[in-house]
């Protein structure tokens, strides 16, 4: 028999939610106790009844693993501020980073330059003008490049050309010699022929 869907909502008749309350508390109790055997874990649960009775498990002791877990949480309490300033301050730096560079391109695209003193412009020139620099020298490789390959191309047009006119030659010698041999074969189909013989009788 399947068992229907149970909802997560109260139980409203009392007896049923005790009994439900047994059935629980027992396996979940039974299931701390296997995690600490199989797993060999340290695991504590409580739980109280509705009545205010407390229900216990403990693998290692009920106070010593309480003790463990404050002095756990003093720890990471204690670790946390300095772990969110650090990572505040490293993103704020992040943040001023990101404006800074953005300030840059900006003022490299010639925006926002009345604020710029003499020296900042020199710079900014002085970057421009490196840029520039490489530009036009790889401007100058991709031009020498390209210029090679086409010197290469045009050195292989002759050989090229040899070929196809080899080619052609040969196709054509083949051609005749082929019409030739038709019409010395036509010639001699003639003479085996020959005149046709009359006889009387």
């Amino acid at each position: 028999m399947v068992r229907g869907k149970i909802q997560m909502k109260r139980i409203e008749n009392a007896t049923s939610r005790q009994v439900t309350f047994t059935k629980r508390r027992n396996g979940l109790l039974k299931k701390a106790y296997e995690l600490s055997v199989l797993c060999e874990s340290e695991v504590a649960a409580i739980t109280f009844s509705q009545k205010g009775r407390v229900y216990e498990f403990s693998s290692s002791g009920m106070q010593k693993t309480i003790s463990r877990y404050f002095e756990y949480k003093k720890e990471v309490l204690a670790s946390k501020p300095e772990t969110e300033e650090y990572m505040q301050h490293d993103i704020a730096n992040m943040v001023k980073e990101i404006e800074s560079i953005e300030v840059s391109q900006r003022k490299l695209l010639g925006k926002d330059l009345d604020s710029c003193s003499a020296d900042e412009l020199l710079n900014i020139a002085g970057q421009l003008q490196g840029s520039l620099c490489s530009i036009r020298a790889r401007k100058a490789q991709l031009f020498k490049e390209q210029t090679e390959q086409l010197k290469a191309k045009e050195k292989l047009l002759p050989e090229e050309n040899e070929r196809l006119s080899f080619k052609a030659s040969a196709q054509q010698k083949g051609a005749t010699h082929n019409s030739q041999s038709s019409q010395s074969s036509e010639f001699e189909i003639e003479l085996s022929i020959g005149p046709t013989e009359i006889r009387f009788f």
